[in-house]
């Protein structure tokens, strides 16, 4: 049996990821009171490259699109969305299931440091143990009327992204990446697990493109010359968006207010995400 498989391949006579995610079988089911009509996860292939940013300023584009959108927060030992959104409070519910936390701009967001007596408690769990709260997430919170749910994914290609590609039907995937070299081989891992998993790659987002001077507005490339191009065109991906390092962006996510920011450099990525609606 493959690790990217629950079920016995020698007597299915399937290839592990192939045609098994097409009959829905493997999918969990939302919570029978949710309505999520797009499911969009957020990945990279390492840390640091402003994952989670890069998942705040897309919720915060589809929200002034005048989309409802959701946030799940599926990095459990590492969550920064509530952080980002000025999100406190506790989730609660019943036994019909649980209410995510809204922002104050009206997005939903459900995270682990919501769980906890404190946000600067560590989460010391095991893989299993993990997926199994990100499957919760899930089929246990209730997600009204939500048009746009982003997965705030953990780096790298370990067990929440096997979790949630074999686990949630989703619309497609964008991929988070930075300039170094270095990264290049990274996303291609990620490109490879989605290709895998028979996911869509909806595009790629370049975080820390570049550094635009306040005085002269010439670009300097602090990590060096961007890849992205090339990484596009090798795997045939569009891409979606490119944003600078701006302190005062920076700024506004340790000040939980990034829906206040003006200028997301996300435009293309939301455009494609409309796009998705006129898919179903």
């Amino acid at each position: 049996m493959s690790e990217t498989c629950n079920h016995d391949c020698s007597s299915c006579g399937t290839t592990c990821g192939e045609d098994t995610r097409k009959s829905g079988d493997m999918f969990e089911k939302p919570n029978d009171l949710s309505t999520i009509r797009h499911t969009i996860a957020v990945v990279s292939g390492k840390g640091g490259v402003g994952k989670s940013m890069v998942t705040g300023l897309l919720s915060v584009a589809m929200a002034r699109k005048g989309r409802h959108v959701g946030i799940m927060d599926a990095d459990i030992t590492g969550p920064s969305i509530p952080k980002m959104f000025g999100v406190t409070g506790e989730v609660r519910g019943s036994q019909a299931g649980a209410f995510p936390v809204a922002s104050a701009g009206g997005i939903d967001v459900v995270s682990m440091n919501l769980f906890l007596e404190s946000n600067t408690d560590p989460v010391v769990w095991r893989g299993p143990v993990i997926s199994g709260v990100v499957k919760q997430f899930w089929s246990d919170i209730i997600w009204n009327d939500v048009d746009f749910l982003f997965i705030d994914m953990p780096p790298g290609t370990g067990d929440v992204p096997l979790t949630v590609m074999q686990s949630i039907k989703l619309d497609g995937i964008i991929i988070v990446t930075s300039p170094q070299e270095l990264v290049s081989m990274i996303v291609s891992k990620a490109v490879k697990m989605a290709s895998t998993m028979k996911v869509p790659i909806l595009g790629l987002v370049e975080n820390m493109s570049y550094f635009e001077c306040p005085d002269c507005g010439k670009h300097h490339h602090i990590f060096g010359e961007s890849h992205l191009d090339n990484i596009a065109k090798e795997y045939n991906l569009d891409i979606l968006g490119r944003i600078p390092m701006k302190p005062e962006l920076a700024a506004k996510c340790d000040a939980g207010q990034i829906e206040t920011v003006e200028d997301i450099y996300l435009h293309e990525a939301a455009e494609k995400l409309l796009e998705l609606e006129n898919k179903k």
